[in-house]
């Protein structure tokens, strides 16, 4: 077990403690390829389905119920780790028709969440890249990333790294009631100093932003991930698709019910009528009066502070060695 405080005391509210269950299930493909406008990647990799972190608010619970599982305490507590990651990852990699394009890990799950200290898929998968010189930018709310910065560090010197940390309150109380059993907002910032101490570029994603509940935060959360050694940083405002938006009207009515009206009616501002929009170039900033002054706010902010917005990270693609294909090795003697 690797030694890992994540930073809770005891707060008037406490999570309930959720007995997790891991699956081992293996992949029969790793990488995933997007082509949304909306996204600054194009390909991507999760060791894990659903996330023992908890946050209400996540967009990947949605993908819960596909398994027959629920979006809800399922999706936190039935975890499926795909154990053969690393091989696979090796063998799409030396792919014929594979291009070496910055992977992203963790745009889904988390690949920090819990599970990993016993696991340690995510280590495995970073030795595979570091081994075959590919650029990877992880994105985590976890201090357990901190394991992982001798890879993480002799990476980023060579243009192979980076790491984003999401920050989305800096309300104790605030996160762990919405982020039950993710790393205290001190530990990200602690997590952000460490990582830049050590050589490898880092941002915060101050997301996502809920309007009427944390983003009067957004200028804060922002200068503080700056004082701690962030030079780049995104945002987006909240996205509730399918079973998730019914989750998190009924979490913010149980915790925060003098705020829960006037959170709907923002985001609805925000999404012309309706609590979430799907289209691209919508779902994650929104429209109208509301977003338009977010962003205004975050790019003031991200000028004032001399944070760059977040894009594909600026990493060196060129390095990439193809891992040998069995097989197919010339014999030097016949």
């Amino acid at each position: 077990m690797v030694p890992f405080d994540d930073g809770w005391g005891s707060l008037d509210f406490e999570p309930p403690r959720l007995e997790t269950v891991v699956t081992s299930e293996p992949a029969r493909s790793l990488i995933s390829t997007n082509d949304s406008p909306d996204v600054p990647f194009e390909q991507s990799i999760n060791p894990y389905k659903g996330c023992e972190h908890g946050c209400v608010y996540c967009f990947a619970r949605q993908t819960h119920p596909y398994l027959g599982l629920s979006a809800g305490l399922d999706f936190e507590s039935k975890i499926f780790s795909k154990p053969n990651a690393p091989e696979l990852l090796r063998r799409e990699l030396a792919g014929k028709r594979y291009r070496c394009r910055v992977l992203v890990l963790g745009a889904n799950t988390d690949p920090y969440q819990p599970v990993e200290k016993r696991l340690g898929l995510t280590r495995r998968i970073l030795e595979v890249l570091r081994d075959h010189r590919h650029p990877v930018s992880v994105v985590t709310k976890s201090n357990l990333v901190l394991r992982d910065l001798d890879l993480l560090a002799a990476m980023a010197a060579d243009r192979l790294a980076s790491v984003l940390v999401s920050v989305t309150t800096l309300d104790r109380e605030l996160a762990r009631r919405m982020e039950p059993r993710a790393p205290t907002p001190g530990r990200r910032l602690e997590t952000i100093r460490t990582l830049d101490d050590a050589g490898v570029p880092t941002g915060v994603l101050a997301s996502p932003m809920i309007p009427g509940l944390n983003d009067a935060e957004l200028d804060r959360i922002l200068e503080a991930a700056a004082v701690a050694g962030a030079s780049v940083a995104g945002t987006i405002l909240l996205r509730l698709p399918h079973e998730v938006k019914d989750l998190f009207v009924a979490w913010l009515e149980t915790h925060y019910p003098n705020r829960a009206k006037r959170v709907q009616r923002l985001l609805r501002e925000a999404h012309d009528g309706k609590i979430y929009q799907a289209e691209w170039g919508r779902r994650m900033q929104g429209t109208g009066e509301y977003a338009d002054l977010l962003r205004r706010r975050f790019d003031l902010a991200c000028r004032r502070l001399g944070l760059d917005p977040c894009r594909e990270a600026d990493l060196d693609v060129t390095r990439f060695r193809v891992p040998g294909r069995p097989g197919k090795q010339r014999r030097l003697f016949s």
